[in-house]
């Protein structure tokens, strides 16, 4: 897979990073489904769905189309509910995380111990705009120690094509929602 450099955006979204044993090996592109836990799959299936089923709904007119463009969001709503419940189940807190900034190419957060540089790791991403879940894996490409902690940096290395589209989208979106409240400040 070539790594294309994509921007990142500085916010905090919750992730698991948990380090290979030196007995685990990082996974093909075509071993990488097999280990992908079943409510990432589901998540990532929802989020599918759910980015077809705007694009159709944007063709409906307003007279035709309120309630049930109402009826669509409610039930996506609940659906959105069940699954973070489900993918909360896979949150561990022992190796949770908050990232400083994020991107399709890696990702960084703080750390209270160091990760050594080009260790394997094993990621799990909750995203809450546009609600998603990526599992993949990655390389610790850096760790400085910082004010008694450590500014850790992972790129991803196995990532599905499909969550990488997620990542470019969720950071489109943080960066339109950074570029509203600017615009907001500047109006006040």
């Amino acid at each position: 897979m070539s790594q294309t450099e994509y921007f990142s955006v500085r916010s905090h979204i919750k992730i698991n990073v948990e380090a290979l044993n030196e007995n685990e090996n990082v996974p093909s592109l075509a071993e990488l489904d097999q280990n992908i836990p079943l409510s990432f799959k589901i998540a990532s299936q929802c989020g599918s769905v759910d980015a077809a089923i705007e694009r159709d709904i944007q063709f409906l007119h307003h007279e035709d189309g309120d309630a049930l463009l109402n009826y669509l969001r409610a039930q996506n709503e609940k659906i959105n509910l069940l699954l973070s419940f489900m993918l909360s189940q896979q949150d561990d807190p022992n190796v949770r995380y908050q990232t400083e900034t994020f991107g399709a190419s890696g990702l960084t957060f703080i750390s209270k111990m160091a990760f050594i540089k080009d260790t394997a790791v094993r990621l799990k991403l909750f995203i809450e705009s546009p609600p998603s879940a990526i599992f993949c894996y990655g390389l610790v490409y850096g760790c400085k120690e910082k004010n008694g902690k450590f500014a850790v940096g992972i790129k991803y290395i196995r990532l599905k094509e499909e969550d990488k589209d997620v990542l470019i989208r969720a950071t489109l979106h943080q960066q339109q929602k950074l570029l509203r409240q600017r615009a907001l400040e500047r109006h006040h």
